[in-house]
């Protein structure tokens, strides 16, 4: 009977997440990517109470951003010349 109802709340609890992600009057689909590469890149999901790896984590991230906008860039013009 107990696994009966922690079954039913998981599926409420799923559900109401899916309706919430998924309403048109709630946030937008650009907010909460915003939100989501905001939270990755400050770190918001490393440990807080050790502040180094709070600022390793956020330093290899922007780095890992750096270099990925860079290559981006590299290679746009690298087609664009005719090489």
């Amino acid at each position: 009977m107990a696994q009966r109802q922690d079954s039913d709340r998981e599926s409420r609890r799923i559900l109401e997440r899916v309706a919430r992600e998924t309403d048109p009057a709630g946030t937008s689909f650009v907010a909460r990517t915003k939100k989501g590469v905001r939270d990755h890149v400050s770190a918001a999901d490393a440990d807080r109470t050790d502040p180094i790896e709070v600022w390793g984590t956020r330093i290899g991230r922007i780095l890992g951003l750096l270099l990925a906008l860079g290559l981006m860039v590299w290679l746009v013009l690298f087609l664009t010349r005719g090489s």
